[in-house]
């Protein structure tokens, strides 16, 4: 039976993958190459901060110990975020940013969509605003994996390279331990089974239309669930937590 720390764990797991991609997608304002993505991808940041924003307040009134959403996402050290690896890989090029996008959504849509039924109003509320948000990522970040792998040879260069990078990192969204299976069963947490099946098709169509490789996914590179991260994320998050650790009790 799910109880108070499996929905603490579950909140923090979804604020904290929304989180630390957001400000990925946010380190492209000003750089993307050309203005529509200049547009696109902030506002897609923004919708995933706005999602952590959710799961990080939810999360403070559930503990009741006077934390904020501040607190959560600029006074946690690296070893206490519950996100994915996948998430706080480095923007690298174009291709890399888009491809990543497309993976997570391509995942949380689902996620999402098996939310909207959850027992728990919070969560189900919300659901009903990410999952139209997540088909826009998908569509969005989709039509871009087709242009660039089914492009010129330099594009479709680029985004095998992604893909080969990426692909370690993808098998941790499906993982699975005792904290979700209770998740679950409970009715907190979207069928895994029926969100591995979108995702698949979701990703088999495109690859295909985009001429790259069926997608293997197998066990690979993980422990963001447990607070293993890179040193990666020690750079995010000194950028990211600058302010508020230098001026502490600031608030938005």
């Amino acid at each position: 039976m799910a109880g108070r720390d499996d929905l603490l764990a579950l909140l923090l797991r979804i604020g904290d993958d929304h989180l630390i991609l957001g400000h990925r997608l946010s380190e492209w304002c000003g750089h993307a190459p050309m203005l529509e993505e200049d547009l696109a991808l902030p506002n897609m940041a923004l919708d995933l901060i706005g999602t952590a924003r959710m799961c990080y307040g939810y999360a403070a009134e559930i503990e009741g110990d006077g934390r904020s959403e501040d607190d959560y996402a600029f006074l946690r050290d690296g070893t206490d975020f519950r996100h994915i690896l996948m998430v706080e890989r480095p923007n690298g090029d174009f291709a890399f940013t888009i491809l990543r996008q497309f993976l997570f959504a391509a995942y949380m849509h689902p996620v999402w969509d098996g939310l909207t039924g959850s027992t728990d109003a919070r969560l189900a509320d919300h659901a009903g605003k990410a999952v139209k948000e997540m088909a826009y990522h998908v569509r969005h970040s989709g039509e871009w994996v087709i242009r660039l792998g089914d492009g010129t040879e330099e594009s479709a260069r680029r985004m095998m390279a992604a893909l080969d990078e990426l692909a370690p990192y993808i098998g941790e969204m499906f993982e699975s331990d005792e904290t979700a299976q209770r998740l679950v069963t409970a009715g907190l947490l979207a069928d895994p089974d029926a969100v591995r099946a979108t995702f698949d098709g979701t990703v088999s169509r495109t690859f295909a239309m985009a001429k790259l490789p069926s997608l293997d996914v197998t066990a690979g590179i993980s422990g963001g669930r447990t607070g293993r991260h890179g040193e990666v994320l020690g750079h995010l998050l000194a950028e990211m937590q600058f302010m508020q650790r230098a001026y502490p009790g600031q608030t938005w």
